[in-house]
Protein backbone atom coordinates (compact mmCIF):
# COMPACT_ATOMS: atom_id res chain seq x y z
CA UNK A 1 0.00 0.00 0.00
CA UNK A 2 1.43 3.44 -1.00
CA UNK A 3 0.80 6.00 1.20
CA UNK A 4 1.12 9.47 0.44
CA UNK A 5 0.01 12.74 2.89
CA UNK A 6 0.17 16.36 1.35
CA UNK A 7 -3.92 16.89 1.86
CA UNK A 8 -3.89 18.83 5.15
CA UNK A 9 -2.00 21.81 5.22
CA UNK A 10 -2.58 23.63 8.42
CA UNK A 11 -0.98 26.92 7.49
CA UNK A 12 -0.29 28.49 4.26
CA UNK A 13 2.73 29.63 2.11
CA UNK A 14 2.75 33.42 3.43
CA UNK A 15 2.96 31.55 7.30
CA UNK A 16 5.65 29.27 5.92
CA UNK A 17 7.52 31.86 5.11
CA UNK A 18 7.08 33.53 8.51
CA UNK A 19 8.47 31.05 10.75
CA UNK A 20 11.49 30.53 7.85
CA UNK A 21 12.47 33.57 8.42
CA UNK A 22 12.46 33.16 12.50
CA UNK A 23 14.56 30.16 12.12
CA UNK A 24 16.55 32.08 9.76
CA UNK A 25 16.87 34.49 12.59
CA UNK A 26 17.49 32.21 15.30
CA UNK A 27 20.16 30.73 13.65
CA UNK A 28 21.97 34.28 12.82
CA UNK A 29 21.45 35.96 16.01
CA UNK A 30 21.05 33.80 19.08
CA UNK A 31 22.69 30.66 18.07
CA UNK A 32 23.13 27.49 19.92
CA UNK A 33 25.37 26.98 23.60
CA UNK A 34 27.05 24.30 25.04
CA UNK A 35 28.70 22.83 21.53
CA UNK A 36 31.17 20.52 21.75
CA UNK A 37 35.18 21.65 20.05
CA UNK A 38 33.87 19.02 17.39
CA UNK A 39 30.83 20.77 16.48
CA UNK A 40 32.30 24.15 17.23
CA UNK A 41 35.30 23.86 14.66
CA UNK A 42 33.63 21.82 12.29
CA UNK A 43 30.85 24.85 11.80
CA UNK A 44 33.82 27.51 12.05
CA UNK A 45 35.44 26.02 8.94
CA UNK A 46 32.08 26.31 7.35
CA UNK A 47 31.44 29.86 8.27
CA UNK A 48 29.60 30.19 11.46
CA UNK A 49 30.21 32.18 13.75
CA UNK A 50 31.24 32.35 17.71
CA UNK A 51 29.85 34.85 19.84
CA UNK A 52 31.74 36.74 23.00
CA UNK A 53 28.86 34.74 25.05
CA UNK A 54 30.26 31.38 23.47
CA UNK A 55 27.16 30.70 21.56
CA UNK A 56 27.54 29.10 17.73
CA UNK A 57 25.98 31.28 15.02
CA UNK A 58 24.70 29.81 12.23
CA UNK A 59 25.15 32.86 9.46
CA UNK A 60 22.09 32.87 6.54
CA UNK A 61 24.49 31.97 3.94
CA UNK A 62 25.51 28.54 5.51
CA UNK A 63 21.97 27.68 6.62
CA UNK A 64 21.23 28.37 3.10
CA UNK A 65 23.92 26.18 1.40
CA UNK A 66 23.31 23.64 3.64
CA UNK A 67 19.95 23.24 3.25
CA UNK A 68 20.30 22.81 -0.52
CA UNK A 69 23.21 20.40 -0.24
CA UNK A 70 21.25 18.21 2.10
CA UNK A 71 19.59 15.20 0.80
CA UNK A 72 16.26 15.31 -0.76
CA UNK A 73 15.11 11.51 -1.04
CA UNK A 74 17.06 9.01 1.70
CA UNK A 75 16.16 5.02 1.40
CA UNK A 76 16.38 2.88 4.35
CA UNK A 77 16.22 -0.75 4.03
CA UNK A 78 15.71 -3.90 6.03
CA UNK A 79 17.69 -7.22 6.20
CA UNK A 80 15.58 -8.59 3.54
CA UNK A 81 13.96 -7.10 0.18
CA UNK A 82 10.52 -5.34 0.57
CA UNK A 83 11.05 -3.38 3.61
CA UNK A 84 12.07 -0.49 1.51
CA UNK A 85 11.71 3.24 2.98
CA UNK A 86 12.32 5.63 0.67
CA UNK A 87 11.73 9.10 2.11
CA UNK A 88 11.12 11.89 0.13
CA UNK A 89 8.13 14.07 -0.89
CA UNK A 90 5.15 12.93 1.58
CA UNK A 91 5.60 9.54 1.25
CA UNK A 92 4.32 8.24 4.54
CA UNK A 93 5.90 5.16 6.75
CA UNK A 94 5.03 4.35 10.13
CA UNK A 95 6.53 2.22 12.94
CA UNK A 96 7.07 1.70 16.60
CA UNK A 97 9.40 4.28 18.98
CA UNK A 98 10.18 5.51 22.51
CA UNK A 99 11.91 4.59 25.32
CA UNK A 100 9.73 3.23 27.62
CA UNK A 101 11.05 2.10 30.78
CA UNK A 102 8.02 -0.36 31.80
CA UNK A 103 6.19 -3.09 29.83
CA UNK A 104 2.53 -3.91 30.61
CA UNK A 105 2.74 -7.39 31.29
CA UNK A 106 0.41 -9.39 28.70
CA UNK A 107 -0.83 -11.76 31.20
CA UNK A 108 -1.26 -9.72 34.49
CA UNK A 109 -1.94 -6.41 32.84
CA UNK A 110 0.52 -4.82 35.64
CA UNK A 111 3.52 -2.30 34.14
CA UNK A 112 6.53 -4.25 35.26
CA UNK A 113 9.96 -2.91 34.28
CA UNK A 114 10.95 -3.84 30.70
CA UNK A 115 13.63 -6.25 29.91
CA UNK A 116 16.19 -7.81 27.05
CA UNK A 117 13.80 -10.17 26.35
CA UNK A 118 10.97 -7.48 26.40
CA UNK A 119 13.08 -5.76 23.45
CA UNK A 120 12.96 -8.87 21.56
CA UNK A 121 9.14 -9.96 21.59
CA UNK A 122 8.61 -6.22 20.72
CA UNK A 123 10.58 -6.44 17.54
CA UNK A 124 8.91 -10.02 16.77
CA UNK A 125 5.71 -8.36 17.36
CA UNK A 126 6.24 -5.56 14.82
CA UNK A 127 7.68 -8.01 12.23
CA UNK A 128 4.53 -9.75 12.24
CA UNK A 129 2.36 -6.59 12.16
CA UNK A 130 1.62 -6.43 8.17
CA UNK A 131 0.60 -2.35 8.71
CA UNK A 132 4.05 -1.79 11.24
CA UNK A 133 6.53 -0.84 8.36
CA UNK A 134 9.75 -0.41 10.55
CA UNK A 135 11.08 -1.14 14.44
CA UNK A 136 12.32 1.72 16.06
CA UNK A 137 13.56 1.10 19.50
CA UNK A 138 10.17 0.86 21.89
CA UNK A 139 11.62 -0.38 25.53
CA UNK A 140 14.85 0.10 27.24
CA UNK A 141 16.51 -3.18 27.98
CA UNK A 142 16.42 -2.53 31.93
CA UNK A 143 18.45 -5.60 33.04
CA UNK A 144 21.76 -4.63 31.56
CA UNK A 145 24.19 -4.06 33.96
CA UNK A 146 25.91 -0.58 31.96
CA UNK A 147 25.44 1.40 28.86
CA UNK A 148 27.48 -0.53 26.84
CA UNK A 149 25.68 -3.80 27.68
CA UNK A 150 22.69 -1.74 26.84
CA UNK A 151 23.72 -0.25 23.47
CA UNK A 152 25.16 -3.50 21.99
CA UNK A 153 22.36 -5.86 23.28
CA UNK A 154 19.45 -3.29 22.18
CA UNK A 155 21.03 -3.15 18.15
CA UNK A 156 21.63 -7.24 18.45
CA UNK A 157 17.61 -7.88 19.79
CA UNK A 158 16.14 -5.42 17.17
CA UNK A 159 18.16 -6.81 14.40
CA UNK A 160 17.81 -10.47 15.24
CA UNK A 161 13.01 -9.52 15.96
CA UNK A 162 12.71 -8.59 13.20
CA UNK A 163 13.60 -7.83 9.45
CA UNK A 164 12.34 -4.80 8.62
CA UNK A 165 13.98 -1.31 8.99
CA UNK A 166 15.59 -0.77 12.68
CA UNK A 167 16.35 2.56 14.56
CA UNK A 168 18.08 2.15 18.07
CA UNK A 169 20.91 4.68 19.79
CA UNK A 170 24.08 4.80 21.48
CA UNK A 171 24.74 6.75 24.58
CA UNK A 172 28.35 7.11 24.02
CA UNK A 173 30.47 7.67 21.12
CA UNK A 174 32.83 4.65 21.39
CA UNK A 175 29.33 2.30 21.29
CA UNK A 176 28.74 3.44 17.57
CA UNK A 177 31.96 1.31 15.85
CA UNK A 178 30.77 -2.01 17.74
CA UNK A 179 27.15 -1.67 16.32
CA UNK A 180 28.18 -0.96 12.73
CA UNK A 181 30.89 -3.67 12.88
CA UNK A 182 27.61 -6.28 13.87
CA UNK A 183 25.64 -4.34 11.03
CA UNK A 184 28.62 -4.92 8.39
CA UNK A 185 28.94 -8.73 9.69
CA UNK A 186 25.08 -9.26 8.50
CA UNK A 187 25.30 -7.42 5.64
CA UNK A 188 28.14 -9.13 4.32
CA UNK A 189 30.60 -6.30 4.31
CA UNK A 190 30.88 -2.23 4.73
CA UNK A 191 30.65 -1.72 1.50
CA UNK A 192 27.20 -4.05 1.04
CA UNK A 193 25.60 -2.04 4.36
CA UNK A 194 26.49 1.45 3.22
CA UNK A 195 24.73 0.45 0.24
CA UNK A 196 21.35 -0.96 1.67
CA UNK A 197 21.26 0.23 5.14
CA UNK A 198 18.98 -1.36 7.54
CA UNK A 199 19.83 0.25 10.43
CA UNK A 200 19.79 4.03 11.51
CA UNK A 201 20.55 5.85 14.84
CA UNK A 202 18.19 8.56 16.62
CA UNK A 203 20.31 11.12 18.03
CA UNK A 204 18.76 13.70 20.45
CA UNK A 205 22.27 16.28 19.34
CA UNK A 206 20.37 19.41 21.03
CA UNK A 207 18.79 19.72 24.77
CA UNK A 208 16.57 22.32 24.19
CA UNK A 209 16.56 25.40 24.52
CA UNK A 210 19.22 25.69 22.30
CA UNK A 211 22.37 23.92 23.78
CA UNK A 212 24.03 21.08 22.06
CA UNK A 213 24.37 17.59 24.04
CA UNK A 214 28.28 17.05 23.74
CA UNK A 215 28.02 12.97 23.81
CA UNK A 216 24.99 13.09 21.25
CA UNK A 217 27.20 15.03 18.91
CA UNK A 218 29.67 12.71 18.91
CA UNK A 219 27.47 9.46 18.57
CA UNK A 220 26.26 11.41 15.51
CA UNK A 221 29.35 12.11 13.88
CA UNK A 222 30.44 8.57 14.26
CA UNK A 223 27.28 7.39 12.87
CA UNK A 224 27.85 9.41 9.79
CA UNK A 225 31.37 8.11 9.61
CA UNK A 226 30.50 4.76 10.00
CA UNK A 227 27.93 4.83 7.32
CA UNK A 228 24.73 5.02 9.49
CA UNK A 229 21.72 7.19 8.55
CA UNK A 230 21.31 9.72 11.25
CA UNK A 231 17.18 10.67 12.87
CA UNK A 232 18.03 14.41 14.35
CA UNK A 233 15.71 13.95 16.99
CA UNK A 234 14.66 17.26 19.14
CA UNK A 235 12.18 17.10 22.16
CA UNK A 236 10.62 20.33 22.99
CA UNK A 237 7.55 20.75 25.46
CA UNK A 238 5.53 23.78 24.85
CA UNK A 239 5.81 26.03 27.74
CA UNK A 240 9.09 24.99 29.48
CA UNK A 241 11.66 23.82 27.55
CA UNK A 242 10.48 25.76 24.20
CA UNK A 243 7.90 29.02 24.06
CA UNK A 244 4.50 28.61 24.83
CA UNK A 245 3.04 29.10 21.10
CA UNK A 246 2.87 26.56 18.66
CA UNK A 247 4.84 28.82 16.42
CA UNK A 248 7.55 29.58 18.36
CA UNK A 249 7.71 26.24 19.68
CA UNK A 250 8.20 25.11 16.06
CA UNK A 251 10.70 27.60 14.90
CA UNK A 252 12.78 26.73 17.61
CA UNK A 253 12.44 23.14 17.35
CA UNK A 254 13.52 23.46 13.81
CA UNK A 255 16.33 25.51 14.17
CA UNK A 256 17.56 22.47 16.80
CA UNK A 257 16.98 19.36 14.47
CA UNK A 258 17.96 21.43 11.48
CA UNK A 259 21.38 22.69 13.42
CA UNK A 260 21.87 18.58 13.32
CA UNK A 261 21.43 18.53 10.06
CA UNK A 262 24.25 20.88 9.13
CA UNK A 263 26.62 19.24 11.27
CA UNK A 264 26.18 16.18 9.88
CA UNK A 265 26.15 17.31 6.53
CA UNK A 266 29.42 19.06 7.75
CA UNK A 267 31.02 15.92 8.29
CA UNK A 268 29.77 14.10 5.50
CA UNK A 269 28.29 15.77 2.08
CA UNK A 270 26.69 12.48 1.59
CA UNK A 271 25.21 12.22 5.10
CA UNK A 272 22.05 10.35 5.51
CA UNK A 273 20.47 13.03 7.75
CA UNK A 274 16.69 12.68 8.52
CA UNK A 275 15.11 16.01 10.07
CA UNK A 276 13.37 15.28 13.22
CA UNK A 277 10.95 17.73 14.80
CA UNK A 278 9.04 16.80 17.83
CA UNK A 279 7.64 20.14 19.59
CA UNK A 280 5.83 18.08 22.48
CA UNK A 281 2.70 19.61 24.69
CA UNK A 282 2.61 19.99 28.36
CA UNK A 283 -0.27 19.94 30.65
CA UNK A 284 0.55 22.96 32.20
CA UNK A 285 -1.92 22.13 35.17
CA UNK A 286 0.44 19.71 35.68
CA UNK A 287 3.73 20.20 34.04
CA UNK A 288 3.62 16.91 32.14
CA UNK A 289 3.57 15.73 29.32
CA UNK A 290 -0.09 15.38 26.76
CA UNK A 291 1.19 13.43 24.07
CA UNK A 292 -2.85 12.86 23.25
CA UNK A 293 -4.14 16.57 22.81
CA UNK A 294 -5.70 18.34 19.68
CA UNK A 295 -2.46 20.94 20.52
CA UNK A 296 -0.01 18.13 20.11
CA UNK A 297 -1.67 16.67 17.14
CA UNK A 298 -1.76 20.17 15.52
CA UNK A 299 1.87 21.15 16.41
CA UNK A 300 3.47 17.82 15.35
CA UNK A 301 1.27 18.57 11.68
CA UNK A 302 3.25 22.13 11.39
CA UNK A 303 6.64 20.76 12.43
CA UNK A 304 6.25 18.56 9.64
CA UNK A 305 4.94 20.74 7.50
CA UNK A 306 8.48 23.11 8.04
CA UNK A 307 10.13 19.95 7.23
CA UNK A 308 7.93 19.66 4.27
CA UNK A 309 9.00 23.38 3.17
CA UNK A 310 12.44 22.74 2.98
CA UNK A 311 12.09 19.16 1.27
CA UNK A 312 13.92 17.53 3.62
CA UNK A 313 12.78 13.73 4.41
CA UNK A 314 11.56 13.93 8.21
CA UNK A 315 10.48 11.96 11.25
CA UNK A 316 8.22 12.82 13.82
CA UNK A 317 5.97 11.26 16.75
CA UNK A 318 2.80 10.78 16.76
CA UNK A 319 0.48 7.87 18.68
CA UNK A 320 1.80 9.50 21.98
CA UNK A 321 -1.53 8.37 23.95
CA UNK A 322 -1.87 9.67 27.52
CA UNK A 323 -4.14 6.53 28.61
CA UNK A 324 -2.54 3.51 30.51
CA UNK A 325 -4.60 0.65 28.88
CA UNK A 326 -5.83 0.24 24.72
CA UNK A 327 -8.93 1.73 25.99
CA UNK A 328 -11.57 4.07 23.77
CA UNK A 329 -9.09 7.43 25.22
CA UNK A 330 -6.35 5.54 23.58
CA UNK A 331 -7.97 4.85 20.30
CA UNK A 332 -9.36 8.15 19.65
CA UNK A 333 -5.68 10.24 20.85
CA UNK A 334 -3.64 8.06 18.67
CA UNK A 335 -6.07 8.05 15.70
CA UNK A 336 -6.15 11.88 15.97
CA UNK A 337 -2.45 12.66 16.25
CA UNK A 338 -1.13 9.37 13.61
CA UNK A 339 -4.30 10.54 11.02
CA UNK A 340 -3.04 14.30 11.22
CA UNK A 341 0.75 13.52 10.80
CA UNK A 342 -0.13 11.02 7.92
CA UNK A 343 -2.05 13.30 6.22
CA UNK A 344 0.29 16.24 6.64
CA UNK A 345 3.09 13.99 4.73
CA UNK A 346 5.28 13.10 7.63
CA UNK A 347 7.70 10.75 5.86
CA UNK A 348 8.04 8.45 9.67
CA UNK A 349 5.77 8.32 12.25
CA UNK A 350 7.52 6.91 14.74
CA UNK A 351 5.46 5.83 18.12
CA UNK A 352 2.52 5.30 15.96
CA UNK A 353 2.01 1.82 17.58
CA UNK A 354 2.30 -0.31 21.39
CA UNK A 355 2.64 2.88 23.53
CA UNK A 356 0.73 3.55 26.73
CA UNK A 357 1.00 6.17 29.46
CA UNK A 358 2.58 9.17 27.68
CA UNK A 359 4.93 6.70 26.04
CA UNK A 360 6.11 5.40 29.83
CA UNK A 361 5.18 1.49 28.40
CA UNK A 362 4.99 -0.74 25.98
CA UNK A 363 1.35 -2.80 25.50
CA UNK A 364 1.83 -5.79 22.94
CA UNK A 365 -1.99 -6.03 22.65
CA UNK A 366 -1.92 -2.67 21.75
CA UNK A 367 0.66 -3.14 18.96
CA UNK A 368 -2.15 -5.72 17.63
CA UNK A 369 -5.04 -2.82 17.87
CA UNK A 370 -3.19 -0.48 16.66
CA UNK A 371 -1.96 -2.24 13.45
CA UNK A 372 -5.78 -2.45 12.24
CA UNK A 373 -5.61 1.43 12.86
CA UNK A 374 -2.75 1.90 11.18
CA UNK A 375 -3.71 -0.06 8.30
CA UNK A 376 -6.98 2.33 8.11
CA UNK A 377 -4.96 5.26 8.21
CA UNK A 378 -2.51 4.54 5.71
CA UNK A 379 -5.29 3.66 3.54
CA UNK A 380 -7.16 6.78 4.08
CA UNK A 381 -4.15 8.19 3.10
CA UNK A 382 -3.54 6.29 0.02
CA UNK A 383 -4.07 7.59 -4.12
CA UNK A 384 -7.77 7.54 -5.50
CA UNK A 385 -8.27 6.58 -8.96
CA UNK A 386 -10.23 9.00 -10.77
CA UNK A 387 -10.86 7.88 -14.64
CA UNK A 388 -13.55 6.56 -17.45
CA UNK A 389 -13.01 2.85 -15.31
CA UNK A 390 -13.73 3.96 -12.48
CA UNK A 391 -16.35 6.63 -12.74
CA UNK A 392 -18.12 4.16 -13.99
CA UNK A 393 -20.90 6.05 -15.78
CA UNK A 394 -21.89 3.53 -18.57
CA UNK A 395 -22.26 0.41 -15.30
CA UNK A 396 -24.37 2.74 -13.63
CA UNK A 397 -26.97 3.60 -16.39
CA UNK A 398 -27.19 -0.49 -17.12
CA UNK A 399 -27.78 -1.36 -13.22
CA UNK A 400 -30.68 1.45 -12.30
CA UNK A 401 -31.97 -0.05 -15.45
CA UNK A 402 -31.82 -3.28 -14.79
CA UNK A 403 -31.06 -5.38 -11.37
CA UNK A 404 -31.00 -2.33 -9.03
CA UNK A 405 -27.76 -3.20 -6.81
CA UNK A 406 -24.43 -3.72 -8.42
CA UNK A 407 -23.87 -6.64 -6.43
CA UNK A 408 -23.22 -8.75 -9.28
CA UNK A 409 -21.14 -6.79 -11.42
CA UNK A 410 -17.98 -8.52 -12.41
CA UNK A 411 -15.90 -5.48 -11.20
CA UNK A 412 -17.57 -5.87 -7.94
CA UNK A 413 -16.19 -9.36 -7.33
CA UNK A 414 -12.59 -7.77 -8.65
CA UNK A 415 -12.21 -4.41 -6.30
CA UNK A 416 -13.65 -6.49 -3.46
CA UNK A 417 -10.06 -8.12 -2.72
CA UNK A 418 -7.68 -5.28 -4.32
CA UNK A 419 -10.01 -2.09 -3.46
CA UNK A 420 -10.67 -2.45 0.33
CA UNK A 421 -8.47 -3.43 3.16
CA UNK A 422 -10.28 -5.72 6.04
CA UNK A 423 -9.27 -5.41 9.69
CA UNK A 424 -7.14 -8.43 11.23
CA UNK A 425 -9.02 -7.84 14.69
CA UNK A 426 -11.62 -4.87 14.30
CA UNK A 427 -15.25 -6.79 15.16
CA UNK A 428 -17.76 -5.96 12.22
CA UNK A 429 -20.17 -8.89 12.82
CA UNK A 430 -24.23 -8.57 13.73
CA UNK A 431 -24.47 -8.41 17.63
CA UNK A 432 -25.90 -11.98 17.84
CA UNK A 433 -23.21 -13.37 16.36
CA UNK A 434 -20.68 -11.31 18.51
CA UNK A 435 -22.66 -12.32 22.14
CA UNK A 436 -22.77 -16.17 20.51
CA UNK A 437 -18.80 -15.54 20.59
CA UNK A 438 -18.70 -14.88 23.83
CA UNK A 439 -19.20 -11.05 23.29
CA UNK A 440 -15.22 -10.33 23.91
CA UNK A 441 -14.06 -6.70 23.71
CA UNK A 442 -10.95 -5.93 21.45
CA UNK A 443 -8.15 -5.89 23.97
CA UNK A 444 -9.48 -9.82 24.71
CA UNK A 445 -8.87 -10.62 20.85
CA UNK A 446 -6.00 -8.80 20.97
CA UNK A 447 -4.29 -10.33 23.68
CA UNK A 448 -4.88 -13.55 22.28
CA UNK A 449 -3.25 -12.57 19.16
CA UNK A 450 -0.44 -11.18 20.77
CA UNK A 451 0.03 -14.65 22.47
CA UNK A 452 -0.18 -16.39 19.13
CA UNK A 453 2.44 -13.90 17.77
CA UNK A 454 5.11 -14.46 20.69
CA UNK A 455 4.34 -18.49 21.09
CA UNK A 456 5.04 -18.63 17.03
CA UNK A 457 6.93 -15.82 15.02
CA UNK A 458 10.40 -16.50 15.58
CA UNK A 459 12.21 -14.70 12.55
CA UNK A 460 15.33 -16.98 11.11
CA UNK A 461 16.74 -13.66 8.65
CA UNK A 462 19.94 -14.02 11.03
CA UNK A 463 20.89 -17.85 10.37
CA UNK A 464 22.41 -19.58 13.40
CA UNK A 465 26.02 -19.58 12.23
CA UNK A 466 26.43 -15.81 11.95
CA UNK A 467 24.15 -15.56 15.32
CA UNK A 468 27.06 -17.59 16.75
CA UNK A 469 29.49 -15.19 15.26
CA UNK A 470 28.00 -12.25 16.88
CA UNK A 471 26.84 -13.72 20.36
CA UNK A 472 30.76 -14.61 20.50
CA UNK A 473 32.20 -11.33 19.53
CA UNK A 474 30.14 -8.72 20.82
CA UNK A 475 29.04 -10.70 24.30
CA UNK A 476 24.96 -10.90 23.46
CA UNK A 477 23.12 -11.65 26.41
CA UNK A 478 19.16 -12.42 25.32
Amino acid sequence: MIARGGRYKPLDEAQLAQIHQAIVTIFDQTGLSEAPPIVIDTVLAAGGKLGDDGRLMFPPALVERALKGLHRSITLHGQRPGHELTLEGEQVYVGTGGAAPFVVDLETGVYRDSTLKDLYDAARMADALEHVQFFSRSLVARDMDDERSLDINTAYASLAGTAKHVMVSASQPEHVRPIAEMCYAIAGSEAAFRARPFLSFNVNHVVPPLRFHAESCQVMAEAVKAGIPVLCNIFGQLGASSPVTIAGSVAQTMVEAIAGMIFAWLIDPEAKAICGPRPMVTDLRTGGMSGGSGEQALATAIATQMAGYYGLPNSTIAGATDSKIPDAQAGYEKALSVTLAAQTGANLITQACGMQGGLMGVSFEAYVIDNDMLGSILRSASQVDVSDATLAVDTIAEVVRGEGHFLGQPETYQRMKSDFLYPAIADRRTPDEWEADGSKDIRQTARDKAREILGTHFPDHIGPEMQAVLRAQFQIKL
